[in-house]
């Protein structure tokens, strides 16, 4: 789960505490071009306060007039849709003829929620069970695979804790990186355990993990939401770190260097007890091949590897090695 759906979420137990009367709206199914995938939510306040997204502005527009108008009900749960026809498409703001449709649920006992949000911020994955007829929810243990599911008595969709992203080494070029993946919504946490790189992150949104790599891999317990890269270039560091991550279930492992480090960095690693498999997890050198050099170019080539792996898209624009020539005396 995202910060924009946690934040949907927060808002939403914080106004039903407070007494107000409030409708959760969540994007169940599209068709054709839709600005908001299936999952997207709006919690929408009775004064008309909102909370999130469900489209570019339009929907969410005539979401508040119908509450004004008091045109949604107290009570029951309603599937809405949007864009049936062009002219309707057109009306709401949605491109290319477009259709979205939403469950329309007031919410009663918030204590769900509060129950969910205290999960994903341990770092769980989430199902939540939500029965049409009644109103009811339950909240289920989710798996990776798992995905927005809506037939004609329950809606079930999967909340999962924030993407992470965990640095190896606190220089320079992890600032950039720690900047541009917070703006990505990653959860970023740093190991370092040189002191004297540890000083003037006091600002930063980044969480120091304490402890040597090693360790720092092990106590966060490496999951598929999870990217870990090492970045000090100390192979006394990296390769600590690497050790772990690379039998771990993290979906992307990485580690800063040369095409030359990055093949003595695998021939140190092939010395330990890492299958063949594990080492060939390693992405390195890092990032995808855009001409970067100074180290904000570099954080986001890394970034748009790790969006890729994360994405499942292909990574066509890998730097490859240069080929070895004979040379013939």
């Amino acid at each position: 789960m995202d910060s924009v759906d946690s934040s949907v979420l927060r808002s939403a137990l914080a106004w039903r505490r407070e007494g107000h009367r409030v409708v959760l709206f969540t994007v169940v199914q599209t068709w054709g071009s839709s600005p908001r995938p299936p999952g997207a939510m709006l919690a929408l306040r009775d004064d008309g306060r909102a909370a999130g997204s469900v489209s570019g502005g339009c929907i969410e527009d005539d979401l508040i007039a119908r509450m004004h108008d008091g045109r949604i009900p107290e009570t029951g749960i309603e599937l809405i849709t949007y864009g049936v026809t062009q002219e309707e498409a057109a009306r709401f703001g949605l491109p290319c003829g477009g259709t979205l449709r939403l469950v329309q649920e007031p919410l009663g006992d918030p204590q769900w929620i509060a129950e969910l949000l205290s999960r994903c911020d341990n770092h769980e994955l989430v199902a939540r069970q939500l029965e049409l007829g009644t109103g009811a929810v339950q909240l289920f243990p989710a798996q990776a695979d798992d995905a927005l599911h809506l037939d004609g008595q329950t809606l079930r969709v999967v909340y999962g804790p924030r993407w992470r992203l965990l640095l190896i080494g606190a220089g320079q070029l992890s600032r950039y990186v720690s900047e541009m993946a917070h703006m990505l919504d990653f959860d970023v946490l740093i190991c370092d355990p040189r002191q004297e790189f540890n000083h003037g992150w006091e600002t930063s949104k980044a969480r120091f993990v304490p402890g040597m790599p090693d360790d720092a891999v092990l106590s966060i317990v490496p999951d598929e939401r999870t990217a870990i890269v090492a970045l000090t270039h100390d192979p006394r560091l990296d390769d600590m770190a690497l050790l772990t991550a690379l039998k771990s279930s993290a979906f992307y492992v990485g580690a800063l260097g040369s095409l030359g480090n990055s093949r003595k960095r695998r021939e140190r690693l092939a010395l330990f007890d890492l299958s063949e498999d594990e080492i060939d997890r390693l992405h390195g050198p890092i990032g995808l091949h855009i001409g970067s050099h100074t180290p904000a170019e570099i954080a986001v080539s890394l970034l748009a590897e790790v969006i890729a792996v994360k994405n499942g898209v292909a990574l066509t624009q890998k730097k490859q090695p240069k080929p070895v020539v004979d040379q013939v005396a």
